[in-house]
């Protein structure tokens, strides 16, 4: 069969497809893509009654076996991979996937069948929630292509383990997949669905792998041709030139000899501080990040990751064991805990977790103390205990109002702790003055903040536009909150996915913040385009951002003060 024109140009040397930019940096490799899934044949022939009991079991079996496997894959993962491939592992025992699997079985239904079709239920049921569940679709669907496979004896589907450095192109990518990626041979990564702050970029992003996602045209490039990904400006380029790839790679290669070569502390290159600090969701984490990054301290302790996997709440001492592992990775210097964000995407077995029509708006973060305050109270006492006197900051999810700021920051001084909220909607940052009359810091969480401003699922490749954190109305919000802070006296991070690209950590400086807290990975190359940047030319970068219109309009405009 001849090529069609549009695959014809795809293949072009040195044509350039577009999509968001989601991870910084630039490769260039050789093209792969994931294996694909095992095919179910939907007309198949039903079980013989005597049978039935046999293909539950059989059913049971594989979906236990896959179950295992994710939930090993995560005791071995570390940050954002820890949480995703736990909440993968739940979904494979989930009573309500699992009994409707159960009831087709009982009516004859193959296994196999019963899954898939249990699958495309439940995926309808989710996209029509729209939010944080439509995310779970691919996730799902990662779930039963698994349980599918084992069924039929099949290796499970994935990514191919390549003999060298590759550039791995798909759809989309489940948790499960990208986690499991070895950053040394996929360098590069391109999907063409997803968004900047989809589960497959953040995980890119902790691993350090320059990746662009909502790729138009990218379903058509084959495996096995060699491509330039820059997931600095968001391109993908086809066969690029040998002159076209020397000048990027020249260009990269400054820059990150510069990132190797930053020490810290933040701050600007006329001295304006900045603190650098590191996202962690455990001890080990913590340990990593204190030994191979200058990060200051930690300025987002994720402590719901430490119990995904738990039925039961772990008792006050058990907690403030794993709290106290993160605190002495970095004794004397700054830690920001925050309580548990539970809910919609992330249940935990021992939270009352109600049937909603839409839990991203639902009770999730401090939402659930309302429900059960012990939980909370519980927490704080084990944080108390755990911190022997230090003057910990301790902030809360999902903040919305000020009486919910206040509420919590008193149960907060009560334990000897230093109160904070997380702005993640955008009421809080429209009552951050009012709000911070009650606490000692704001702490912006860009990722919720921009799916709630802009009403998209960061899931969605036509609407990933809308969910870059370059989002101009995003960033005014941003802006705001960092300027009531200001008035306040009151220091305001940000430690959100935005906050690990380079040059939006300028802007964030020009808007007045105070410190902003990434992924391990991303110290350095925050840390070193900070201290790149002056002051001055932070806070024009910013002003410049506010009067765009788009996140492209956005980068350009940042870029054209930032770049030398």
């Amino acid at each position: 069969m001849n090529p069609s024109p549009q695959d014809t140009a795809l293949q072009a040397a040195g044509a350039t497809l577009h999509g968001t930019p989601a991870v910084p940096g630039i490769a260039v490799a050789s093209t792969i893509r994931p294996a694909p899934r095992v095919p179910v044949e939907m007309r198949s022939v039903a079980v013989a009654e005597s049978d039935r009991h046999a293909e539950l079991a059989h059913f049971h079996a594989a979906a236990t076996a896959v179950g295992r496997r994710l939930r090993e894959r995560a005791a071995r993962a570390s940050g954002a991979a820890t949480e995703v491939l736990a909440a993968n592992a739940a979904m494979a025992a989930d009573r309500g996937w699992l009994g409707a699997v159960e009831k087709a079985i009982a009516t004859g239904t193959p296994a196999a069948v019963a899954a898939v079709a249990a699958t495309d239920q439940f995926a309808e049921i989710f996209r029509g929630l729209g939010g944080l569940m439509a995310e779970r679709v691919t996730d799902l669907r990662d779930v039963c292509d698994r349980v599918v496979a084992e069924l039929a004896g099949a290796p499970e589907p994935g990514i191919p383990a390549p003999a060298q450095p590759s550039i791995l192109l798909a759809a989309d990518l489940a948790p499960a997949d990208t986690a499991g990626l070895d950053p040394n041979l996929i360098v590069g990564l391109a999907t063409s669905l997803g968004g900047p702050t989809s589960h497959t970029a953040i995980i890119a992003r902790q691993l350090g792998i320059p990746c662009v996602v909502a790729v138009d045209g990218l379903d058509e490039v084959p495996a096995g041709i060699d491509v330039l990904v820059d997931g600095t400006t968001g391109q993908v380029v086809i066969g690029p030139d040998a002159e076209y790839v020397d000048r990027a790679l020249t260009t990269y290669r400054a820059l990150a000899a510069r990132t190797a070569a930053w020490t810290g502390p933040g701050a600007t290159a006329d001295g304006h501080r900045i603190e650098v600090l590191a996202n962690v969701q455990d001890g080990a984490g913590a340990r990593a990040a204190r030994q191979q990054t200058p990060a200051e301290g930690v300025g987002l302790f994720r402590t719901e990751l430490c119990f995904l996997d738990r039925e039961s709440e772990p008792a006050v001492a058990e907690q403030a064991a794993l709290y106290r592992e993160v605190f002495d990775a970095y004794p004397g210097q700054k830690v920001v805990i925050r309580t548990l964000d539970a809910g919609s995407d992330k249940p935990l077995g021992f939270a009352d977790h109600a049937e909603e029509a839409n839990p991203a708006l639902g009770v999730r973060g401090i939402r659930l103390a309302a429900r059960d305050s012990a939980i909370l109270d519980r927490q704080l006492d084990a944080i108390a205990e755990a911190a022997a006197g230090r003057a910990l900051w301790v902030m809360a999810p999902m903040i919305s109002t000020a009486a919910e700021a206040k509420s919590f920051a008193g149960k907060v001084r009560e334990r000897g702790l230093v109160p904070g909220v997380m702005i993640e909607v955008p009421a809080a940052a429209l009552q951050a003055e009012q709000i911070l009359e009650h606490v000692e810091f704001l702490s912006i969480g860009t990722n919720d903040l921009a799916q709630y401003t802009m009403a998209a699922d960061r899931m969605s490749a036509e609407l990933a536009t809308l969910t870059d954190p370059w989002q101009p109305a995003v960033l005014a919000l941003v802006a705001r909150t960092a300027a009531a802070g200001r008035a306040a006296g009151k220091p305001v991070g940000v430690c959100g996915e935005a906050a690990a690209d380079p040059q939006l950590a300028c802007v964030l400086a020009g808007f007045g913040v105070s410190s902003v807290s990434v992924a391990a990975p991303a110290v350095a190359a925050v840390g070193a385009t900070l201290a790149s940047a002056t002051l001055d030319s932070c806070r024009r970068a910013a002003a410049a951002v506010l009067a765009t219109a788009d996140p492209g309009e956005a980068r350009a405009a940042a870029a054209s003060v930032l770049t030398p």
